[in-house]
């Protein structure tokens, strides 16, 4: 996954050397390579190149917004559900059910107009604030997680060593929606002040990332077992303590919602505008916005299910974004200045393996979708005393 951010850095890199232009996003770096390349067939079409990795962005990225609706609503909903029967001890939870107070929807139709004024907010060096602050809160949050995990593991004999092949499944889906940050590496490297360290940056970023991702789904899975919640932070004791974790992360998911917003804003706005006259260039732009964030409040109102929602949107754009599309990218850039072909071997079978995962992963989510759900569990808060 992070060879393949690198391999769209160097791509991007040598397209712009090459074409003499300041700084290019991911749909630009796509068509300029197809221009390039040796078939007349993908030179004449490579607009095409531009249109496809703007659309999956556009779905990647709506996607991330759509399933952060449905992490903050989840955690706001046990946060209120659970304050009437808060525990002055933070001890593991034992499950009570409680009658909702409010549909997990309405939860995120609160949620909604506080992001629609979050992503008035254009600038990207304004929105990085807001994403240091995220990491913050993220990082305070995910320190208190560790801390309570690590207490009394239970000996892991009985967890099972490897899960059924329909779990892989969906599993490659939610690995891959981890690592989202693939649609903002050009954008963010083109808005350093010294976009040559960014390789640095970006190697020390994701092995951090990558180490807390493994430390903390394998003391999650330790610690609760089959009872592990779609989100972790729901695992958590009913206390005041790992109750403010929830409200840290959510806000850290608050803030770093309008950075993710930004890519398809980037993408759909401009075209927007260029329909109307100047005039109303500005109330369509803030329409457009508005609109845009209620679609994907939509969207998570339409399929609130947190664990299969990450799992679809990883297997079908993301894993096209992050692991189809970069080695695709390096041979068509590449290819005519004597790329070796254990190279071109590596970046095909990549590609393969990706488009199976995507395949495959998207088939099993979409299955687990129409299953029939337990709709007393779905609907009810589980209270921990």
């Amino acid at each position: 996954m992070v060879h393949c951010m690198v391999i769209l850095l160097k791509c991007a890199h040598h397209l712009t050397q090459r074409l003499q232009k300041t700084f290019m996003n991911y749909g630009e770096a796509m068509m300029y390579s197809l221009e390039s390349c040796p078939s007349p067939w993908l030179r004449t079409h490579s607009i095409w190149g531009w249109y496809t990795v703007s659309l999956l962005l556009i779905i990647t990225q709506l996607g991330f917004c759509s399933v952060y609706f449905m992490f903050m609503a989840d955690n706001l909903q046990q946060m209120v559900e659970e304050a009437q029967v808060m525990s002055k001890t933070c001890e593991p939870r034992e499950v009570l059910v409680l009658t909702p107070i409010l549909n997990i929807r309405f939860y995120m139709l609160i949620i909604l107009p506080f992001l629609v004024l979050l992503v008035l907010i254009q600038n990207l060096k304004v929105l990085s604030i807001f994403s240091t602050l995220a990491s913050v809160t993220t990082l305070g949050s995910m320190a208190l997680i560790f801390k309570y995990i690590v207490q009394g593991i239970p000996y892991p004999s009985n967890l099972p060593l490897v899960a059924s092949w329909k779990t892989f499944l969906l599993f490659f889906g939610t690995a891959i929606f981890t690592f989202e940050g693939v649609s903002m590496v050009l954008p963010l490297k083109n808005q350093m002040k010294n976009p040559q360290q960014f390789s640095f940056v970006l190697y020390l970023g994701m092995s951090l990332v990558i180490f807390l991702y493994i430390c903390l789904g394998t003391l999650g899975y330790m610690k609760f077992g089959s009872d592990t919640k779609a989100s972790i932070t729901l695992n958590l004791p009913n206390c005041w303590l790992y109750q403010s974790v929830k409200l840290m992360y959510s806000v850290g998911i608050f803030f770093t919602y309008a950075l993710q917003f930004h890519v398809p804003a980037e993408i759909i706005i401009p075209i927007a505008i260029s329909q109307v006259s100047e005039n109303w260039a500005l109330f369509t732009d803030l329409s457009a916005r508005t609109a845009l964030v209620c679609l994907t409040c939509i969207l998570a109102i339409l399929i609130p299910r947190l664990d299969l929602v990450i799992s679809l949107v990883g297997s079908v754009s993301s894993s096209a974004l992050a692991l189809i599309v970069p080695p695709l990218l390096e041979i068509s850039t590449f290819y005519s200045e004597d790329m070796s072909t254990l190279t071109i071997a590596k970046d095909i079978v990549i590609s393969i393996l990706g488009l199976l995962g995507c395949i495959f992963g998207t088939y099993q989510a979409l299955y687990e979708l129409t299953q029939p759900v337990n709709h007393s569990l779905v609907n009810s808060t589980g209270v921990y005393s």
